[in-house]
C-alpha cells in the first residue's frame, strides 16, 4: 500500500526542525484522493472529496466489506500523563509507520482534536517528529467540519427550548392548540442541557439568558460546556450507523417538566433537524501519516469529561479494510482504557488483540515525586537528567497502568516513547519493571526516525497480536450504577472507597430504581491528570476516597455519567494562550503559528 516518499523527508532531522516543517515536507507528495481510491482498493462513489481531503462514505463500505473477516484490533493508551502529554498520537502514528516498514496493510483512526486545546495550551494533536499526521492545519482548525455541526445541532435543541419556554409563557392553550403545541410545562430551575462552543470560555460556564422583553426568551439561568463534552459528540463517537444516530438523539434529555418527567428533543420535535445538522459526520475523514499510511479521523469526545474514542463506525470499516487497525483512547488507562474496555467495546462487539501502553520516563519521575511540570515552562534537570531512584518510585504508576489493561484480558504493551535524556540505565529499569509486571516491552524511537524507529515495537505488537484474548468486562450492566462507580474507583483507580453528596446519591437512587436506564452505561467524569479527583496527587496513592459530586444523564448516547473533584465541562484560556502567536501569511494563505 505504500507511496513515494521524498528523499529530502526521509534526510529530515525533527531534531532541527519544526514539526511544521517537517510535516510540510510530507505534504508535497500527500496522496491525493484519487490516489488514495486506487491505493486502498475503494470504489469511486465510496468517498467524499473535500479540498486535499476526503470523507470516507462509510454505509457504502461496510455495506460492500460487511462478509470481509476482521483484521487485527490494536488499542493505544497511557500511564497517567505530565500537563504535557507523553506522546500518545505521536505513538500510534510511529506504530502505523512501523507496520508500514513491515509490509503490513495497516491503517487507522484518531479523534478529531478540539479548538479550544489547540486555541489554548496544548496546541495540535498530531503527533509530532516523523511520527504526525498530514496535513496538519487542516487536522486542527476545524477539519471537514464535523464539530461546527454538532455544535449547531446541539445549539438547535437549546434554541427549541427557551423559544418553547418562552412561547407557553406568553400564550394560554387555546392559543398554543392553535399553534399545533402542546403545554410541556418545562421546570425552568430542572434544566438538563446548556450551550456548546469549541473553545475555552471560562466565562460562559455560567450565565443569565433571555433578558430583555417578552419576546426575547424565556429569562433563565443557563450555561455553556465545550462543544466536544457534549452528548452529541459522545453519541457520534458510539453509534453504530446513521439509523441509529437518529434514533439516540430523539431521546435526548433536554430538561425536565414540573413533574419531574423528562423532556426530550423528540418532545420538543427537532431531533430530526439535529440529525440532518449531523448526517454528513457519520462519515470518517482520510488523513495520512507523514510515511503515508492512512488514518481515519472521525469523533473527538474528550476522555476526562466524555467517551474519549474515537468512533465505532471508524473502528467498524479501519478492520474491514485493514489488516491492522490502529485505534487509541484518552488520557491514561484508568480514563480512556477503561471507558475503551467497558462502554465502547461493550456497544460495538470488537475486542482489540492488544492494547499499547505509551511511557516516558519523564512522566514516572514525575510519579516518583519530581518537580511539578508546568506547560510551557523549561522542565527541571531532574527530568532531563539520569535519576535511577526517583524513577524507580514512579514505576509503580505504570505498573497500575498493566493491570488495568490485564484485567481486561488484553495483552499489554508497554512502548518507552525514547527522549534523548533518556539514558540506557533508566530505559533498562524501566522494561524489568514492566516485563516483572507480565507486560512486553519496547523501546521506540519513532519521534526521531519515523517507521524505522517504531520497528522495535512494531515486532513486539505483532508478537501480542497473536496471543489468545480472554476478553472480560470489569462490571455487568445489571449492576446497580453505585456498585459500579465503586468497582471502578477500587478495581481501576486503586480508591479505598467511593463518597457521594445527598444530591448525587439521590439522583444515582432514581436512576437505579428506572427500569429504562437498566442498560445505561457508566461514563465517569474525573481528572486525567491523577489516578484520584486530585490532579495534584501522583503516583499510586492508597487509603482514599472518591468524592461523586453529581450525576449528569444523556439519555441518548445512554450513558450514566457520575462526576468526581472540581472537573469542569468548560475548560478556561490560560494567561498565555496559542491563539496569541497565530496568524496568516496574506500573501500565500498558509497559518502561522499554529505549531
Amino acid at each position: 500500500m505504500g507511496f513515494n516518499i521524498l528523499k529530502k523527508y526521509i534526510e529530515a532531522d525533527p531534531r532541527k526542525l519544526m514539526d511544521w516543517q517537517v510535516a510540510d515536507i510530507a505534504e508535497e507528495n500527500m496522496p491525493t484522493p484519487d490516489e488514495a481510491t486506487e491505493k486502498l482498493g475503494l470504489k469511486k462513489n465510496e468517498i467524499i472529496p473535500f479540498g486535499r481531503l476526503c470523507r470516507l462514505d462509510f454505509m457504502k463500505i461496510i455495506d460492500r466489506l460487511k462478509s470481509k473477516p476482521d483484521g487485527k484490533y490494536i488499542e493505544v493508551t497511557a500511564i497517567t500523563p505530565t500537563p504535557l502529554g507523553e506522546g500518545k498520537t505521536t505513538t500510534s502514528m510511529g506504530l502505523m509507520e512501523g507496520l508500514g516498514k513491515r509490509g503490513k496493510n495497516v491503517g487507522g483512526c484518531i479523534r478529531q482534536p478540539s479548538g479550544g486545546p489547540t486555541m489554548n495550551i496544548k496546541g495540535t494533536a498530531a503527533g509530532g517528529g516523523k511520527s504526525l499526521l498530514i496535513p496538519m492545519t487542516e487536522f486542527s482548525l476545524g477539519l471537514t467540519g464535523d464539530i461546527n455541526d454538532i455544535t449547531n445541532a446541539h445549539n438547535l435543541a437549546m434554541v427549541a427550548l427557551n423559544a418553547r419556554m418562552q412561547h407557553e409563557r406568553n400564550y394560554d392553550d387555546g392559543e398554543l392548540a392553535r399553534r399545533k403545541l402542546k403545554r410541556l410545562d418545562i421546570d425552568p430551575t430542572n434544566i438538563e442541557m446548556g450551550w456548546v462552543m469549541d473553545f475555552c470560555a471560562q466565562g460562559l460556564r455560567n450565565i443569565i439568558m433571555g433578558l430583555g422583553g417578552r419576546m426575547d426568551g424565556f429569562m433563565m439561568q443557563s450555561k455553556f460546556g465545550i462543544t466536544v463534552s457534549s452528548e452529541l459528540m459522545a453519541t457520534l463517537s458510539i453509534v453504530r450507523d446513521l439509523k441509529d444516530l437518529r434514533e439516540r438523539l430523539g431521546r435526548i434529555v433536554v430538561a425536565y417538566d414540573k413533574k419531574g418527567k423528562p423532556i426530550t428533543t423528540t418532545d420538543l420535535e427537532v431531533a430530526g433537524a439535529m440529525c440532518a445538522w449531523m448526517r454528513n459526520t457519520i462519515n470518517p475523514t482520510l488523513m495520512w501519516t507523514t510515511e503515508y499510511q492512512p488514518c481515519m479521523v472521525h469523533a473527538g469526545p474528550f476522555a476526562n469529561i466524555a467517551v474519549g474514542q474515537s468512533s465505532i463506525i471508524a473502528d467498524r470499516i479501519g478492520l474491514k479494510m485493514f489488516d491492522y487497525h490502529v485505534t487509541e483512547s484518552g488520557f491514561g488507562a484508568d480514563i480512556g482504557f477503561e471507558k475503551f474496555w467497558n462502554v465502547k467495546s461493550r456497544l460495538s462487539g470488537l475486542i482489540p488483540n492488544v492494547s499499547v501502553l505509551t511511557t516516558t520516563i519523564r512522566a514516572l519521575k514525575m510519579h516518583g515525586g519530581g518537580p511539578k511540570v508546568v506547560a510551557g515552562l523549561p522542565l527541571d534537570e531532574s527530568y532531563t537528567k539520569e535519576n535511577l531512584p526517583l524513577l524507580e518510585k514512579g514505576v509503580a504508576n505504570m505498573v497500575h497502568h498493566i493491570n488495568i489493561i490485564k484485567k481486561s484480558g488484553i495483552s499489554p504493551v508497554v512502548c518507552i516513547n525514547s527522549f534523548h535524556t533518556d539514558t540506557k540505565d533508566e530505559i533498562a529499569m524501566v522494561r524489568k519493571y514492566a516485563e516483572q509486571a507480565g507486560a512486553r516491552c519496547a523501546i521506540s524511537e519513532h519521534w526521531l526516525k519515523g517507521g524505522e524507529g517504531a520497528l522495535e515495537l512494531t515486532d513486539v505488537v505483532l508478537d501480542a497480536c497473536k496471543d489468545k484474548v480472554n476478553f472480560k468486562f470489569l462490571y455487568p450492566l445489571e449492576m446497580p450504577l453505585r456498585q459500579r462507580v465503586e468497582t471502578i474507583a477500587k478495581e481501576v483507580y486503586g480508591a479505598a472507597g467511593v463518597s457521594w453528596t445527598p444530591d448525587a446519591e439521590a439522583k444515582a437512587k432514581r436512576f437505579e430504581a428506572d427500569p429504562a436506564m437498566k442498560d445505561f452505561t457508566t461514563m465517569m467524569v474525573k481528572t486525567h491528570l491523577s489516578l484520584t479527583h486530585d490532579p495534584s496527587i501522583k503516583g499510586v496513592p492508597k487509603g482514599w476516597i472518591l468524592p461523586v459530586r453529581d450525576v449528569l444523564i444523556f439519555a441518548g448516547a445512554k450513558f450514566l455519567c457520575p462526576c468526581t473533584g472540581a472537573i469542569s465541562l468548560m475548560p478556561g484560556t490560560s494567561s498565555d494562550p496559542a491563539f496569541r502567536r497565530v496568524d496568516v501569511d496574506v500573501n500565500t494563505g498558509k497559518v502561522t503559528g499554529l505549531f
